[in-house]
């Protein structure tokens, strides 16, 4: 349980540098992901999920956590919506991929292709909502992902990193 409550907070505290909004889509790019992506590849699917789960559960009763200060509600409403809502598959998909990879493949290589993965899914999710939230046609949102594949990809290579560490300083966090 202490774990979920630490990764919730984390995702919070990302959330204090504020936002970028780029194009016209007014989704922001923020650092929450990378702790979305940390809470899968560190913990693993149920603890990541339920982590990221307490989190936006905090927001959809109205405590500001999101960046810009943000309630789950507002974003809902907006062109972000998908996108948070993405972040459970995505992490229950990049926590399910760590576990099935810890024992069997390199981790470092392992990991990034997981959080890849997630940030995909996330994607799928994100466009979605764009088209529910928006005017914007199908080659407009997803085109709208482009301009947060170099963050992302920083975050993967971040979190990447942290995931390693963590995980050869305790072998057993995820059960395989």
């Amino acid at each position: 349980m202490a774990q979920i409550a630490v990764f919730a907070a984390l995702i919070a505290a990302l959330g204090l540098p504020g936002a970028i909004t780029v194009g016209f889509s007014g989704v922001p790019i923020t650092l929450q992901t990378l702790g979305v992506i940390l809470a899968g590849a560190v913990l693993g699917a149920r603890k990541g999920t339920a982590a990221v789960g307490v989190f936006l559960a905090l927001t959809l009763i109205g405590l500001p956590l999101l960046s810009g200060g943000r309630t789950g509600l507002t974003a809902l409403a907006g062109p972000s919506a998908g996108y948070l809502i993405g972040w459970i598959p995505a992490t229950l998909v990049i926590g399910l991929l760590t576990a099935r990879i810890l024992p069997k493949y390199p981790l470092a290589l392992g990991l990034l292709i997981n959080a890849l993965g997630g940030i995909v899914v996330i994607y799928v999710f994100g466009t979605i909502g764009l088209l529910l939230r928006t005017d914007l046609g199908v080659g407009a949102a997803i085109t709208t992902n482009f301009a947060f594949i170099p963050g992302d990809l920083l975050k993967v290579v971040v979190a990447t990193v942290v995931a390693k560490s963590v995980h050869r300083a305790y072998p057993g966090l995820i059960r395989t």
